[in-house]
C-alpha cells in the first residue's frame, strides 16, 4: 500500500439504521466488495488515493445486524485482477457466500479452475467512465464460452447511455448475464427514457437477470430515494425471476454515504408482496448462485 497517497473518505456508515422491514429468512446481499485491509492485500499502486478499508468482519457483522444469511463478494477495481482479498474473504464462509472475480480474457483455464474451487461464480466487466474497460464487449461475449464451461456467468457494470449499443452482444453470451445497478439509470428522467426502455428490451432475454441494486445511485432525490423506486419495482413486477438486489456496500465512488438500514426498508416498496420479497431476497439468488449452508456467526465486533 502506498503510503503517501492521501486518505479516502469514509463511505459506509459504522452505524446504520436498524431496518423495520424483517428480511425471510435465507435472505441474499448479492452484490458489496470487501476492501483490505491494505496492510494484507495492497491497492492498486496508480490509484489517487488511499481506500479506507472495509475488511470482511466489518461486512459479516453488517450482515448480521440487517438480517442477511448469504451474500456475493464484487471484487473491487482497487485490488485491480488480485482476488486475493475476496478470495481469503470467501474461504472463513464455506460456501455461505459467493465470489464475483476481476480477471482477464485471456487468463489461464487453470486460474479460473482455481477461483471456481475458491467459490467464485462469475466474471465483471466494467463499461461506466470512471472505471477502466478491460476489453471490449465482443472479447467479454467469446470469453463467456470459457466460462460456461465452469458455469460462471458474465456480469456487465455499464452506463445507461450503452444499453442499447452493448445489447446485441449481451444476448449472444454463451453464459447468463447479470446487470448492475439497474444499468445505472439517471432516475430523475423518469420511467418513458429510452435507457429504461432499451434495459427493458434487454430483460426480454431469458439469460438476462438484473440486480435491483443502487436505487441510491441512480435516485437525484436522495434518501428515502423515492425517484428511484419506481424502476425497481417494475422490473421485480415484469421480471421477478430473474431479480435479485444487494447493498454495495461500502459504497464507493458515491455522492452521500447511504445508510444500509434504509435501503433494506424500501424493500418493501419494490417487493410488495410476502411472494415478490422472497423471490428476490431468496429464491431467485438461491437458484442463481447455489450456496452452501449459512455461515455460524460469532459476530465479533457486531453492529449494536
Amino acid at each position: 500500500m502506498n503510503q503517501s497517497l492521501p486518505k479516502m473518505a469514509p463511505t459506509h456508515l459504522a452505524s446504520p439504521t436498524k431496518p423495520t422491514l424483517k428480511l425471510p429468512r435465507g435472505a441474499v446481499d448479492t452484490h458489496f466488495h470487501i476492501f483490505g485491509p491494505g496492510k494484507r492485500f495492497p491497492y492498486r499502486s496508480d490509484l489517487t488515493a488511499t481506500p479506507n478499508d472495509a475488511p470482511k468482519e466489518a461486512l459479516f457483522a453488517l450482515h448480521e445486524f440487517l438480517g442477511i444469511d448469504h451474500g456475493v463478494i464484487v471484487h473491487t477495481a482497487s485490488h485491480g485482477n488480485d482476488n486475493s482479498a475476496t478470495e481469503e474473504a470467501l474461504g472463513v464462509t464455506n460456501g455461505a457466500y459467493r465470489g464475483i472475480a476481476l480477471v482477464p480474457v485471456d487468463v489461464s483455464d487453470a486460474e479460473l479452475k482455481r477461483l471456481n474451487a475458491a467459490g467464485f461464480r462469475g466474471a465483471r466487466f466494467h463499461y461506466m467512465g470512471h472505471l477502466a474497460k478491460a476489453a471490449t464487449i465482443d472479447e467479454v461475449v467469446d470469453f463467456s464460452k470459457r466460462l460456461a464451461d465452469i458455469d460462471w456467468h458474465l456480469q456487465i457494470h455499464m452506463a445507461p447511455e450503452l444499453i442499447a449499443e452493448l445489447t446485441p452482444a449481451i444476448k449472444r453470451s454463451a453464459t447468463p448475464v447479470t446487470i448492475d445497478h439497474m444499468g445505472r439509470l439517471d432516475a430523475s428522467l423518469g420511467l418513458e427514457q429510452k435507457p429504461f426502455h432499451d434495459l427493458l428490451r434487454l430483460m426480454d432475454d431469458p439469460k438476462i437477470w438484473m440486480k435491483v441494486s443502487g436505487a441510491d445511485r441512480i435516485s437525484k432525490l436522495g434518501p428515502p430515494y423515492a425517484d428511484a423506486i419506481p424502476f425497481a419495482k417494475k422490473l421485480v413486477a415484469d421480471f421477478g425471476d430473474r431479480c435479485v438486489w444487494g447493498t454495495d456496500w461500502p459504497h464507493p465512488n458515491h455522492t452521500h454515504i447511504p445508510d444500509d438500514g434504509v435501503l433494506v426498508d424500501i424493500l418493501s416498496q419494490i417487493a410488495p408482496t410476502p411472494a415478490a420479497l422472497q423471490a428476490l431476497m431468496v429464491d431467485n439468488p438461491m437458484r442463481f448462485y447455489k450456496f452452501g449452508p449459512p455461515m455460524k456467526r460469532t459476530a465479533p465486533g457486531a453492529i449494536q
